[in-house]
């Protein structure tokens, strides 16, 4: 199975998206990434790990927190990744964490089904 970062913030109907990506595949363990009011109001059955980020920081602070967070917990070399909901800010911050982390990405949308790497 695979790791799944995935960002919940801004954007009508985004978390709707957020909430079918992670149904629709087993995955190993599933970060959100999100600030303080996405951890409070979004929800899902599956065991989750929240980042909490906050977006009025510096996009390098915010790289550098997604990166404690994710560091020893990720073990194979790709992560599936979603940034369907969110800011630019914080997709440049997410990708470029993964990136220095040395991981590969997939990113992955739902379909009707299941998921589909685009």
């Amino acid at each position: 199975m695979t790791d799944l970062i995935i960002n919940i913030s801004t954007g009508k109907g985004t978390w709707q998206h957020a909430s079918e990506v992670i149904k629709k595949e087993n995955w190993s363990k599933i970060f959100i990434i999100t600030n303080d009011f996405g951890k409070e109001k979004f929800t899902t059955d599956k065991s989750h790990e929240f980042i909490l980020i906050d977006t009025n920081r510096d996009i390098k602070e915010i790289r550098e927190e997604i990166i404690k967070n994710l560091k020893e917990k990720i073990k194979d070399t790709e992560v599936a990744l979603n940034l369907y909901s969110g800011t630019g800010k914080e997709h440049m911050a997410i990708l470029s964490a993964i990136l220095k982390l040395g991981l590969s990405l997939r990113m992955i949308i739902p379909t009707k089904d299941n998921i589909e790497e685009i």
